[in-house]
């Protein structure tokens, strides 16, 4: 069987996006085996098929995971892996006869984004809040400009990813 890996990275905030790539893979004959490490992700060579891919963020469907998964495969969806706290599952588009999705309406994509904000930023506030902030007015104070050099970036790759997600959120919401 002929395999291939591809490296990608995708941010938390783009779950659309990798399910749209994982998509244009099978169409183009490349089924998804896998992913692992950060963003290599395993290939098979196939049939071209237009098959959808799904992603869901639920820790604490991964404390249930048999019922979990069984209430997809009720669904029809074909369960793949976990990653990073993400499931992974597909399905034949000539199942559906449209385009389905796991999230129905915009309240369960919020209820998701609520389960990726505590799960995946709460840390980043955290680690925002009690880290960088501090280290940040510390070495403002203290008149250490050089140090600042690592703070700045950190703070506005941090203030970047919090504003990402409120947009999203506030997108939903709307």
């Amino acid at each position: 069987m002929e395999t291939k890996k591809i490296f990608k990275f995708y941010t938390i905030f783009e779950h659309e996006k990798e399910q749209d790539y994982l998509r244009e893979m099978h169409k183009s004959g490349w089924k998804f085996v896998r992913v692992t490490g950060l963003g290599v992700y395993h290939f098979e060579k196939c049939t071209p098929e237009d098959v959808i891919y799904q992603l869901d963020y639920n820790q604490e469907g991964l404390d249930h995971k048999e019922e979990y998964v069984q209430m997809f495969r009720d669904c029809g969806w074909e369960y793949m892996q976990d990653f990073f706290g993400y499931s992974y599952f597909r399905k034949p588009a000539a199942e559906s006869g449209k385009t389905e999705e796991i999230f129905c309406d915009d309240y369960s994509r919020i209820q998701m984004l609520n389960r990726v904000r505590k799960g995946r930023l709460l840390p980043l506030y955290v680690i925002l809040g009690c880290v960088l902030l501090p280290g940040f007015f510390i070495n403002l104070c203290s008149g250490h400009f050089l140090e600042m050099t690592f703070f700045v970036p950190a703070l506005l790759l941090y203030t970047g990813i919090i504003m990402r997600f409120g947009l999203m959120y506030l997108k939903y919401r709307r």
